[in-house]
């Protein structure tokens, strides 16, 4: 049972990360796409090494760390991007 979950997590993880290039190709703003991309990017990859975590328990401490980083890293980097594409008058 812990094998098939396994491997519906790593699935569910790849189907993410193409979902979220899917919106790349349309007409919406560079801002919408990022966003979309990097939110399908960090569940996709958390899904996958939680996936690996339920095939690899041995490993708990380094994937659970994987994880916590994915969350972190992705979230200050939405908010980086998101000062980088205000305006000029906005920093002052």
């Amino acid at each position: 049972m812990i094998n098939i979950l396994s491997y519906i997590c790593l699935g569910l993880g790849i189907a993410f990360w193409f979902w979220g290039t899917w919106p790349l190709i349309g007409d919406r703003s560079v801002l919408f796409k990022l966003h979309s991309l990097s939110v399908a990017d960090t569940l996709g990859s958390m899904l996958i090494v939680l996936g690996l975590l339920l095939k690899i328990p041995s490993e708990w401490p380094l994937l659970v760390l994987g994880i916590i980083s994915l969350a972190i890293w992705n979230t200050v980097l939405g908010y980086v991007l998101a000062y980088c594409s205000s305006s000029e008058t906005d920093h002052e």
